[in-house]
């Protein structure tokens, strides 16, 4: 179990995602450098790619130190340090792929109810779970939910309970998604249970592949 802002967490969380066609290559890139970019492939050992250069698939049409353009099965991708894309739909059901960071934690970028948000992935959460900030900004009257009592590791927490019209990652959208708000303590949005036992999830090295079941 890892601690990150007062919460006992999972096994997982950060590193950005976008989804790619099926088929696919999964690409994270690590490092960025004038013309060159240091780049993960299938979550293998990273390796430095020149302008022009094709690797396992990947082309490297242009880099600086802010991004790398690149060429993956005829898809342009552009992504900044850490980002990564993967995906794709196995035996015709939606997927993505997500890649860990340094620290081997896993982010997903998503929405909730449409709102625009990036969770950190946390099997050892129950529901998907954001903060009173958040519930604000996305005008969700939180406290008209039935209060409930979370353990964190700063102690007893109080929470409300929210269902959530959709929770999406990705490609992967789940209606009617069981969550909670809560005031103090989480410095990031969960993406807890209540979305992920809805998934086949795998992980492989540094790679995470959620399979939507239904």
């Amino acid at each position: 179990m890892k601690r990150r802002g007062g919460w006992i967490l999972g096994m997982i969380s950060v590193g950005a995602l976008v989804c790619t066609p099926a088929g696919a290559t999964s690409v994270a890139v690590v490092g960025l450098f004038k013309d060159k970019a240091l780049i993960s492939i299938d979550g293998g050992k990273p390796r430095t790619i020149a302008i022009g250069q094709t690797v396992q698939g990947v082309r490297l049409l242009a880099a600086d130190s802010e991004r790398a353009t690149l060429d993956v099965a005829g898809t342009r991708r552009v992504l900044g340090m850490g980002q990564s894309f993967a995906g794709a739909a196995q035996e015709g059901r939606r997927s993505v792929s997500l890649t860990a960071d340094a620290r081997g934690h896993f982010a997903a970028a998503g929405s909730a109810n449409g709102y625009p948000l990036t969770f950190l992935v946390d099997t050892g959460a129950t529901a998907v779970v954001i903060s009173a900030a958040d519930a604000g900004r996305m005008g969700i009257d939180y406290k008209s939910g039935a209060q409930v009592g979370v353990n964190t590791a700063a102690g007893l927490m109080p929470a409300w309970r929210h269902k959530f019209n959709s929770v999406k990652i990705g490609q992967l959208e789940v209606l009617q998604v069981e969550g909670m708000v809560v005031e103090a303590g989480l410095s990031m949005p969960l993406l807890g249970m209540s979305f992920l036992n809805r998934m086949e999830m795998a992980r492989e090295g540094q790679t995470m592949v959620l399979r939507q079941r239904y």
